[in-house]
């Protein structure tokens, strides 16, 4: 048995024996002022980048503020185009409550008028009807069939309108409401 007085070291260098020779104070100042130089140059560029990263970010969240506001906004005042629409039609309802006349056919000439201007309104805004007429086919995309009866007429057809339906622009608004002929026994 090796006591440890006995072992060599095996791989381990001997730093007794090698001088470090230390370098000259003249060699090391050129390359100190080229390195802080340098230094100072990357610190201003990451300062300059940081300043950009910052404002980009503060715009893009300025942005997205702006954007989450205008469709709040556009949500909010979607309806007055259609509103403005129909203030004529207001306003002719109030007049006829208004008239003390008692004239009836006066009285049913300011309904029609009333009602072509909130036609014409619906129609600014792509309001369109859903009218189906006795025959048509029943299409569940555009009509709701609230009863059948028996008719004259093919089976899943149109008997009669209960309630007009509407369309804004492509979509169904409402259904038109129908009673649709029964299946012949």
């Amino acid at each position: 048995m090796q006591t440890p007085e006995n072992q060599t070291p095996i791989d381990e260098p001997d730093l007794s024996t090698k001088e470090t020779a230390a370098p000259e104070a003249g060699e090391l100042i050129p390359e100190t002022d080229e390195a802080q130089a340098r230094i100072a140059e990357l610190e201003a560029e990451v300062a300059e980048l940081k300043d950009l990263f910052a404002r980009a970010r503060a715009e893009t969240e300025n942005q997205r503020r702006r954007s989450q506001e205008e469709v709040i906004a556009a949500g909010k005042y979607a309806i007055g185009k259609f509103a403005l629409e129909l203030l004529p039609v207001r306003d002719c309802l109030e007049m006829a409550l208004m008239d003390q006349s008692g004239n009836v056919e006066a009285m049913k000439m300011g309904v029609d008028m009333t009602l072509k201007q909130l036609v014409g309104a619906f129609e600014k805004v792509n309001l369109t009807e859903i009218a189906p007429v006795a025959g048509d086919r029943l299409d569940p995309h555009r009509h709701q069939a609230m009863s059948m009866e028996p008719a004259d007429l093919e089976p899943n057809t149109v008997v009669r309108v209960m309630q007009k339906g509407y369309l804004l622009a492509d979509r169904v608004l409402r259904p038109a409401m129908v009673i649709v002929a029964a299946p012949k026994a």
